[in-house]
């Protein structure tokens, strides 16, 4: 094992970072990673990925040049998982352990804490959950979050300032832009059998419950109520699409809701719908929002953990309560039956993007992190104490 020194540059002076993915499906965290990995700077940081399973992922990731191997990560992960990530860190010259999501968090910690080397994980999510925060106070590990409902969370738990910050998502505002919509076959509407002058919301999102696409499914009334013209789309997979299936059958929104499935041409398809609704009981930063936000398209979702920070009520998109269908369904009429107003909430969406969650600016603050981290002697890391002390400690000694 190392000793307690700061940790040697590789032989071509770039810093080492395995990833490690506790998922590795079609969703926003896995997505981050994958931009995370292509936009770093080749010539100052080398990846390696460590996921639970083969996936497509791990295939884009290879083509990105990121080493990718594949270890189990239950939520007990064996010895055999953790001794292989050790081995991994120390063999192949690994300066930082980079988590994403619990499983992974505590892999990376053990084997962390074997290896001598710092521990980060970013938390995709609303709160801490409490295995991060567990080992959080246990090995110290810095804790990255996206939203900042979640960075106070967090220090209302007692994680100190000092390993603990806030690097919200980005979004590629050169790949998701306004594009006119496609014409002649290319287009969804005439893949749909639909008019070309169809108001289309759109839905996109894995259909789990976090996200709310019963709810989403649940407005299509209240908006058929107020724009009897309207249809409505479905981008995804999940564990809820029989659910979904059997719902809109049973409300008789067959011809009016459709399911199309998992889309891989975003931009494509953000072109082609009107507007956006997130429907989710739980978010921190979602992508869709932004990529949407970027591609010009106008938002309605739900009033939960980040998404304030990203939409301005009534500037580039409406905020609606949780579970509310009747508030969404109306203020998506809204916007799918005003033309001028839709315009406009795109334009300063678009202008919102660029200027708030641009992705070089979200590169670039992950760099300066994972370097700063990497940088950081394991006395330093292992030596700090990771909860701070209350209050009333202090008063008690006057």
């Amino acid at each position: 094992m190392l000793s307690d020194e700061s940790l040697p540059p590789r032989r071509d002076g770039r810093i080492h970072v395995l990833q490690l993915l506790g998922n590795a499906i079609v969703g926003g965290m896995e997505r981050w990673v994958e931009r995370l990995v292509e936009r770093l700077p080749r010539e100052r940081f080398a990846i390696t990925a460590l996921l639970p399973y083969e996936a497509p992922l791990a295939e884009r990731l290879r083509e990105l040049e990121a080493e990718v191997l594949v270890t189990p990560m239950p939520a007990d992960p064996s010895w055999s998982s953790v001794q292989m990530t050790a081995a991994l860190v120390e063999h192949a010259g690994i300066h930082l352990l980079h988590a994403h999501l619990p499983n992974a968090h505590l892999l990376a910690a053990l084997a962390g804490r074997l290896a001598r080397r710092p521990v980060l994980t970013t938390i995709h999510g609303r709160q801490l959950a409490l295995l991060d925060l567990e080992l959080h106070r246990s090995v110290g590990s810095h804790l990255s979050v996206v939203c900042r409902e979640t960075y106070y969370h967090a220090l209302g738990l007692g994680v100190l300032p000092e390993l603990l910050s806030h690097d919200p998502n980005g979004v590629d505002c050169e790949v998701f832009q306004p594009r006119p919509r496609s014409a002649g076959a290319e287009s969804l509407r005439a893949r749909l059998g639909l008019a070309a002058d169809t108001p289309l919301l759109g839905f996109v999102g894995r259909f789990s419950p976090e996200k709310g696409p019963e709810v989403f499914v649940r407005s299509v009334w209240p908006l058929l109520a107020r724009l009897e013209s309207a249809h409505c789309v479905m981008a995804g997979e999940g564990p809820m699409l029989e659910a979904l299936r059997r719902e809109i059958g049973q409300l008789r929104l067959g011809e009016r809701v459709h399911l199309i499935g998992l889309q891989t041409d975003m931009p494509w398809l953000y072109g082609e719908i009107d507007v956006l609704a997130c429907s989710s009981h739980s978010e921190a930063m979602p992508l869709n929002l932004m990529e949407a936000m970027a591609s010009g398209v106008p938002v309605v979702a739900t009033r939960v953990g980040g998404v304030p920070d990203i939409v301005r009520h009534g500037i580039d998109g409406w905020l609606v309560a949780s579970n509310d269908y009747d508030d969404i369904g109306a203020r998506c009429a809204g916007l799918l039956g005003d033309p001028a107003r839709r315009a406009a909430f795109g334009a300063r969406a678009r202008e919102r993007a660029l200027k708030a969650f641009n992705l070089d600016d979200s590169i670039a603050r992950s760099a300066q992190l994972l370097s700063r981290l990497a940088g950081a002697t394991v006395q330093q890391l292992h030596g700090a104490t990771p909860m701070r002390r209350g209050p009333a400690t202090a008063e008690r000694r006057k």
